[in-house]
């Protein structure tokens, strides 16, 4: 189902009605049904079926919400467009119907493909599935689609009873041969060895938490971006130490500094064949004083300020 976005959310303090210096993103965001030509466009995935039906712990599918509250404040730093960015307001999972909300998504995405660039506002990590349906519907058939994920967690569940927030990458990768998948973060106590396997099986590019200081994974995550036709992004937020990012499904105690996040997804997302990024698994129910949210909204800025560039 589809909702627009209600222009109250997006409030914040206006230092001046009409100099652009001053201006907030309240004051720069325009609310829509469709994209516009040149636009970043946002979306929303009200959804946390796909982590219910992993045993996780629900809560995400109000993260939209929270996290367009926390961006709404922040100053705009970049040059001010007619159609800088458009909110296109919600895509809400009605009851179990997941695929059917994956698959409008996907519309949605591929609509704001081809006009600009596209933010999602998840969701649990099932949205990344929506996400790619979108990618691959705008890019066609043969374009080679390289899949950038900033996670603890392969995502590679089997899928034989149902889908989730597990189990998307490998749903990809089984369909679809001109996909491909990098993953940086990956926790070792985070997956089991049968997961490890699975990722070696699929010729997955995978690189640990303790990894991401190294020339080897700079060297390799250039090629890779390099390699490909089109570039999605998706950052699961539970990949974050749980001290900076409590309300999440899954908190990891061992989990990466918002610093180091922010690092890898500001190389990500400035990369020329980058079309589209993701925030996944902010759970505003169990957050602590909104700093989850607030440090996905600082995240999202930083992908539309490098997205400028």
């Amino acid at each position: 189902m589809y909702k627009k976005t209600d222009s109250a959310v997006w409030q914040g303090r206006t230092d001046h009605e009409t100099d652009h210096a001053y201006f907030r993103y309240h004051q720069i965001v325009q609310l829509a049904t469709t994209a516009k030509q040149g636009s970043i466009g946002l979306i929303g995935f009200v959804c946390d079926e796909g982590v219910r039906r992993n045993n996780g712990r629900v809560g995400a599918k109000d993260a939209p919400l929270a996290l367009r509250k926390q961006l709404a404040p922040l100053p705009w730093r970049n040059p001010v467009h007619e159609n800088s960015l458009i909110d296109l307001g919600d895509i809400i999972c009605e009851g179990h119907e997941l695929e059917r909300a994956q698959q409008e998504l996907g519309d949605k995405v591929s609509d704001i493909l081809t006009n600009g660039k596209a933010i999602v506002l998840g969701g649990g990590h099932e949205t990344l599935y929506g996400q790619y349906l979108g990618v691959r519907k705008a890019a066609g058939p043969d374009a080679s689609i390289g899949l950038l994920n900033i996670d603890a967690h392969f995502d590679m569940r089997s899928y034989d009873k149902q889908t989730s927030s597990g189990t998307m990458f490998k749903q990809i990768l089984d369909d679809d041969p001109n996909a491909h998948y990098f993953v940086c973060g990956i926790q070792q106590y985070g997956n089991t060895t049968a997961l490890f396997d699975t990722a070696d099986q699929y010729d997955v590019q995978y690189f640990l938490d303790e990894e991401l200081d190294s020339l080897l994974f700079t060297t390799e995550l250039n090629d890779f971006m390099d390699a490909h036709d089109v570039l999605l992004v998706t950052l699961c937020m539970d990949v974050l130490n749980a001290a900076e990012a409590p309300g999440v499904s899954a908190p990891s105690p061992f989990g990466l500094s918002a610093l180091k996040v922010r690092d890898i997804l500001r190389q990500m997302v400035s990369h020329k064949k980058t079309v589209s990024f993701s925030i996944c698994e902010v759970n505003p129910l169990l957050d602590v004083n909104n700093r989850t949210a607030k440090l996905g909204a600082y995240f999202i800025n930083e992908v539309i300020m490098n997205s400028f560039e």
